[in-house]
Order: structure tokens, then C-alpha cells, then sequence
């Protein structure tokens, strides 16, 4: 399956967290922007300052994120896509969210039949409301 894949299912699966994506197993081809990078680790620090992750943890699991996101084709936030996401969409859609969708859809574009897979509900419906077949 040919799918953009948003932090919230790599983080989840790098986690080792519950109800992680069934179709991740699936993904032969994982796409995201160049913003899955930044919201991952920043995640993982965000976490290590609330004094929920010491350091050898850390370490392992930053280790394991970029192993993850070293698979997927990565698209660059060029200047289409910037201006792609400042403009309106269908649905309630908050400023990273609206990068992804950008990018989604500037991939969808130019490479055609494109899966979106993310736990975040708001950005399915985003998703789902552009066209967008949707995993969860």
C-alpha cells in the first residue's frame, strides 16, 4: 500500500503504543513530509523534560524513529506546498496538519492513488473531505 503517513502512527509504532495502526505491516511505500522528522524528535524531548523518558530510553528511542522514518520518501516543504497549506481547506485544519495535507496532496498530484494513515482524527476528516481514502 502507497500511503502518507503522518508522526501519529510512527510515534505510535516506534512506541510500542496500543492500537497502533493494523495496516502499518501493509505500507510498502511510506511518504510523509519533511516535518515527520521535527515532529517526532520533538515529541521524544518533549517527553524527556516532562521527566517521562531518561536518557537510555531516549537514546533507543530516537534511534528507532529515525531507523522508521530513514524508509519513507520524504517531500520537501517547498514553496507550493507553503502556499498550498496557507490556503482554506474544506475542514478544521491547525498549521502542521495543514503542511502534511499539502504535501499529500502535491504527491496525490504528480504520483496519483495515495492512502493517508494517521491516528489524528481531525486530519482524517480533512483528509477523507479532499478525497482521501483514509487508515486509522
Amino acid at each position: 500500500m502507497r500511503a502518507y503517513v503522518d508522526s501519529s502512527v510512527v510515534l505510535r509504532v516506534a512506541l510500542g503504543e496500543a492500537d497502533k495502526l493494523t495496516e502499518w505491516t501493509r505500507i510498502t511505500d511510506p511518504i510523509s513530509s519533511e516535518l515527520i522528522r521535527i515532529e517526532c524528535l520533538r515529541t521524544l524531548d518533549r517527553a524527556r523534560l516532562q521527566g517521562r523518558l531518561e536518557d537510555p530510553e531516549l537514546a533507543r528511542l530516537r534511534a528507532d524513529l529515525l531507523q522508521i522514518i530513514e524508509t519513507f520518501a520524504l517531500i520537501e516543504l517547498d514553496e507550493g506546498i507553503k502556499s498550498r497549506a496557507a490556503d482554506p481547506f474544506p475542514t478544521l485544519v491547525r498549521t502542521l496538519d495543514a503542511l502534511h495535507l499539502a504535501s499529500a496532496l502535491a504527491v496525490r498530484a504528480t504520483a496519483g492513488d495515495l492512502v493517508m494513515a494517521t491516528h489524528d482524527g481531525e486530519l482524517a476528516i480533512a483528509a477523507e473531505a479532499l478525497g482521501f481514502e483514509v487508515v486509522m
